[in-house]
């Protein structure tokens, strides 16, 4: 029981930082690293924390973006049923 809930749980907030575009922008990632890789030497060890760091940042900036504006989001009849707004993640 407990396990499901945590589970839905970060499903919503996955949804909600749309994980989803992080996923996507990795080939950008990926590719600004090997472009760089001539001056600094690419290992698996910095590869790893590129990702990671990332796609960190970004769903940092998402969730902190959601929760400034979701009074804006609230009073906007096409962003109203976003996840804050909407009560199904509460602050």
């Amino acid at each position: 029981m407990f396990l499901k809930k945590l589970l839905r749980r970060i499903i919503e907030y996955g949804h909600m930082i749309k994980f989803s575009h992080s996923v996507f922008a990795l080939p950008f990632a990926l590719s600004s690293a090997i472009l760089a890789n001539d001056v600094v030497p690419l290992s698996w060890e910095k590869l790893l924390w590129i990702l990671v760091a990332m796609v960190s940042a970004r769903s940092a900036a998402m969730g902190f973006n959601r929760l400034i504006d979701r009074h804006y989001d609230a009073a906007n009849p096409r962003t109203q049923m976003r996840h804050l707004p909407a009560g199904k993640i509460k602050t």
